[in-house]
């Protein structure tokens, strides 16, 4: 039998090199990993994309990203693990939602339909919304703000390092799709597959106030809905210091699920650990 595969999802302003090393832990435990690009970004280097990104960039939606993430998933020899960070949380939600992989981790999530963002996360996305024709237009986080508000809790050096690695203009599409409800409708009835949804106190840009409200619509799911909190992380979770623990505690959730797929629904969460 192949390696169990887990899917992992990127979100705004990255490449799949932000996985990296984040996905080294799940390869040593035995999974086979998958870290697919997301639509025009897999076409360009990091150099291009800043330097002349493409207008199809600034248009790219939602459902085109999520429809690459499926035609991804449909082409494996079994239902994976999908594990996303920040807007691919978010994307893993909406999979979920089709029927898609059989368990979800997201990783403070961008908000999915009824979960209303607060002033720091507005603030973030106002000035794309803000600008002529935003949502068809490119839009770059600047290095300033990549500290303060996605890396804050790393030190400055890792702030520079994944700045220079894999830090990219992104869709102004998706942001105003988000800001206003379009495409991030989920019902969690339909969903039959555990569900894992995470926080950082420290997180500027999907504050932990954003995650618990996610949790709390999909704990309508009859489903294994969990929430596991990471105190003093930012919203680089999957690469600042203490990323390990991040990994692992992941890695450990989606074992207490596996073992008993044939009663998906029916698992408690180990006591003390995740709500």
């Amino acid at each position: 039998m192949s390696a169990d595969p887990v899917v992992f999802v990127h979100g705004l302003w990255v490449t799949a090199a932000s996985w990296s090393p984040f996905a080294e832990p799940w390869r040593q435990a035995g999974y086979q990993v998958h870290t697919p690009e997301w639509p025009v970004i897999d076409q360009l280097s990091v150099a291009q994309l800043r330097g002349d990104p493409p207008d199809a960039l600034g248009s790219l939606s939602i459902k085109a990203v999520v429809d690459r993430m499926e035609a991804h998933i449909r082409m494996l020899d079994r239902p994976p693990l999908l594990v996303g960070h920040s807007f691919g949380g978010l994307f893993v939600q909406l999979l979920l939602d089709r029927g898609l992989g059989r368990a979800g981790i997201a990783l403070n999530p961008a908000p999915i339909s009824g979960v209303v963002p607060g002033w720091l996360t507005l603030s973030a996305a106002a000035p794309a919304i803000l600008r002529p024709a935003g949502w068809r237009r490119p839009y770059a986080l600047s290095r300033r703000l990549w500290a303060e508000r996605y890396a804050n809790a790393a030190p400055p050096a890792l702030q520079a390092e994944t700045w220079d690695r894999y830090v990219v203009p992104t869709s102004g599409r998706i942001i105003h799709q988000a800001a206003f409800w379009r495409g991030t409708r989920i019902d969690p009835r339909r969903r039959r597959q555990p569900l894992l949804i995470t926080a950082g106190d420290r997180d500027r840009l999907v504050t932990p106030y954003l995650s618990r409200a996610a949790y709390r619509i999909q704990r309508r799911s009859a489903a294994p809905t969990d929430f596991l909190d990471f105190p003093g992380r930012s919203h680089l979770l999957i690469a600042e210091p203490g990323w390990e623990t991040v990994a692992q505690a992941c890695i450990a959730w989606d074992a207490s699920h596996r073992s008993r797929l044939s009663d998906i629904g029916f698992i408690n969460a180990p006591e003390g650990d995740f709500l």
